[in-house]
């Protein structure tokens, strides 16, 4: 099978299109004939070897995915050969830059009828973990202000939507003018264009656009140095929810922001929450799939590439510059 596979840590360029054996599924897994993968900062991390369980080369990247169903192993039910589904990482990790993938049944849902496998692809990673982090951490309700760091972002655009859905007051930060408009169309209340804040200029025009008080819940997508100003952001009794560090760099807290504020931290990373909190998204990603089939959401997909262009979706990503999802294609 085609496939596109890493050999040596590094930049882009060492995302090689290769051909591989088939892969053959064992006992309770499901063969997935991959027809569209979604592109994640976590794989850019594995491509760089700065991933938490990158493994050691070769390796195939890749998170999400959607296709239909190839075969199935010994003991599989519940599904069909040529089924359409979703397939996400855990604790096997095949990776979904290929043309097959032999995953367990157990990260592996129906695809619902009238939700596109470009778009389906993209659900796993960044929309799940939006749901997650809004729903089962911040336990955001109606009423309540949230604000969606990134909002342009493929967890930015889905967070806004799955927060104004839930009847919260949005308020959409990005880091230009365009990028803000567009996040903007997703139902948030207010945009803000970081680009024209310098130092605590962000926190000052949050806490302006809500009175002062400050938010109830900052979904910070940044970390960094926006850590420290999403504590700043948060109103009394808020949640700060704390997803990612594209900003490569440390944050560094005075405790004096939160702590007096009795504001609470919540951390998230999707992987870890599977092998270590016996998390199962299965549920979470039907419900998400199911919605987003119904239209209750719109999945903004940027980009689409052939499998054999990842390194092109890579630079992509990498330049910061992507609204809404990147996504590789398996003719």
């Amino acid at each position: 099978m085609r496939a596109v596979r890493i050999e040596e840590f590094g930049g882009p360029e060492v995302l090689v299109p290769t051909e591989v054996p088939d892969p053959v599924p064992g006992p309770g897994q499901v063969l997935v004939r991959i027809a569209a993968a979604g592109v994640n900062r976590a794989d850019a991390l594995l491509r760089a070897g700065s991933y938490h369980r990158a493994g050691r080369p070769p390796l195939i990247p890749g998170a999400e995915a959607a296709g239909t169903v190839a075969a199935l192993g010994e003991g599989v039910t519940g599904f069909r050969v040529g089924q359409p589904v979703i397939a996400f990482n855990g604790a096997e990790s095949p990776g979904y830059y290929a043309e097959l993938a032999a995953v367990s049944a157990r990260q592996v849902v129906a695809l619902p009828d009238g939700l596109d496998p470009v778009e389906a692809a993209t659900l796993p990673i960044a929309w799940l973990s939006a749901w997650y982090c809004l729903r089962s951490l911040a336990r955001i309700t109606a009423g309540e202000t949230v604000v969606v760091k990134a909002a342009a972002s493929g967890v930015g655009t889905a967070a806004v939507q799955i927060a104004a859905e839930a009847g919260a007051r949005v308020v959409a930060l990005a880091r230009s003018a365009e990028r803000a408009t567009w996040a903007g169309k997703f139902g948030a209340s207010d945009v803000v264009d970081t680009s024209r804040y310098a130092g605590d200029g962000e926190v000052e025009e949050v806490l302006r656009l809500t009175g002062g008080r400050g938010a109830d819940v900052v979904l910070d997508t940044v970390g960094g140095d926006s850590l420290g100003r999403s504590l700043r952001e948060t109103a009394h009794g808020g949640r700060v929810v704390s997803l990612a560090n594209v900003a490569l760099a440390p944050s560094t807290l005075d405790t004096r922001d939160f702590y007096p504020k009795n504001i609470a931290i919540l951390g998230f990373q999707l992987t870890n929450l599977q092998l270590h909190g016996g998390y199962d998204p299965r549920p979470d990603l039907r419900e998400l799939a199911e919605r987003a089939a119904a239209g209750a959401y719109r999945v903004p997909v940027e980009t689409v590439l052939p499998l054999e262009r990842a390194r092109d979706a890579h630079e992509r990503l990498e330049s910061r510059d992507n609204r809404g999802k990147i996504v590789l294609r398996v003719e």
